[in-house]
């Protein structure tokens, strides 16, 4: 049971990393960072149609699984777990074909790994159906490209919902937004998460400047913002 908790846990973070900031059209960041439902059932439903007459695309089945894994993780902010779970796993299915047509991008295996992370907090069952998925595509996102910063988030945020217990903890998960920062000053998820986890570890004035770190660079990010908003001055 512990195994299976620790996994859980790590899934269940990896989700948050849905976004691969050089990728996204910035019709799709304005929706994610607004949280606007409506635009990005919009935008999903117009990749699916796409990926449905490209099948042998790896580039047009990626766009699909973004999509989805995009309006999977606005749901999941918005607390609604059943519906985020259900987008997850749609997307999961054009994140397996982009990984078969173009085995060695290193993109497309970090984002299957995080569609995989977003279906568990829909269904706790889903850990056992897609759990070595999560960790296993995120592993092989760093190994084919060790210079992804968004990959060293995915390892960060696992770290950091892992119990050290277990071989995780914020002190870990530090390093690892650390890293992803050192190859990537301008990557908004990577401050945003080292400012989580600074607030985890009582360096709440850090947390806040990292939290306004990521808002600079990401000014229309909702989350971003409540998070700020809920981190008191030390």
């Amino acid at each position: 049971m512990k195994r299976l908790s620790a996994l859980t846990i790590l899934t269940v973070a990896v989700s948050a990393l849905a976004l691969a900031q050089d990728v996204v059209p910035a019709d799709w960041r304005k929706a994610r960072n607004a949280q606007d439902r409506p635009a990005l059932e919009r935008i999903a439903g117009g990749t699916q149609a796409d990926a449905s007459q490209h099948e042998n695309d790896a580039k047009v089945q990626y766009r699909a699984a973004l999509a989805e894994s995009l309006r999977a993780e606005v749901l999941a902010e918005q607390k609604d777990k059943k519906a985020s779970g259900s987008a997850a796993e749609n997307g999961i299915r054009f994140a397996e074909k982009a990984v078969s047509l173009s085995p060695n991008n290193a993109e497309y295996h970090r984002l299957w790994g995080a569609l995989c992370g977003q279906t568990i907090p829909a269904n706790i069952m889903f850990a056992l159906r897609y759990g070595h998925c999560a960790m296993d595509e995120v592993s092989k996102a760093i190994q084919i490209n060790p210079k992804s910063s968004m990959a060293w988030v995915s390892k960060g945020v696992g770290n950091y919902y892992l119990p050290s217990s277990l071989g995780g903890g914020p002190e870990l998960a530090l390093k690892d937004l650390e890293k992803a920062l050192q190859l990537d000053a301008n990557n908004a998820d990577a401050w945003l998460w080292q400012g989580i986890v600074l607030r985890k570890l009582n360096r709440n004035n850090e947390a806040r400047k990292a939290f306004e770190k990521s808002l600079a660079l990401d000014s229309g990010r909702v989350w971003a913002r409540q998070q700020l908003d809920k981190t008191p001055p030390q």
